[in-house]
């Protein structure tokens, strides 16, 4: 092994490739392109999913299904969480729910009823199924639905 095999040793200057500098500067005429062709013009290269004119993989595979755009994913919180973290009589709101770590993003919530309750809330969501507002009042508290905030459109140039 000797020093000038080394890449990138500290004590040796890695000095960069100048092309187009004449044919003295080592990489002078076709700047270490070849000679014509496709890769040696401006802006030559393929793209990553080029397969040689053959059709590619992305338009070989079937498309199917529907992805919605306007869909709404909610984060879920159950009836029995509820009964284990808070106190009988409280208000539970986005926030308390995020201080609870029940809740954990910006996503609106819905409650489910997945799990028994025995104490009586006041609980601030989005959106509840019919059976978890049924436990609910059932034990003596009750359910308010908020809205959420939908994002704003910008408004289209004149």
């Amino acid at each position: 092994m000797r020093i000038h095999t080394l890449p990138g040793d500290p004590g040796r200057q890695q000095k960069r490739k100048r092309v187009g500098r004449g044919e003295g500067s080592g990489h002078g005429k076709q700047s270490g392109k070849g000679n014509k062709g496709h890769k040696a013009r401006s802006g030559g290269a393929k793209g990553g999913t080029f397969e040689g004119g053959q059709m590619p993989l992305t338009r070989r595979l079937p498309k199917f299904g529907f992805h919605n755009p306007t869909r709404v994913e909610y984060e879920v919180v159950n009836v029995a969480s509820l009964e284990k973290v808070f106190e009988t009589g409280a208000v539970i709101d986005l926030d308390a729910l995020k201080a609870a770590r029940l809740v954990r993003t910006e996503k609106p919530v819905k409650l489910l009823a997945n799990g028994d309750i025995s104490k009586a809330f006041t609980i601030k969501v989005h959106k509840a199924s019919e059976t978890a507002v049924e436990k609910i009042a059932a034990a003596g508290g009750k359910v308010e639905i908020i809205q959420r905030a939908k994002p704003e459109k910008p408004d289209k140039p004149a």
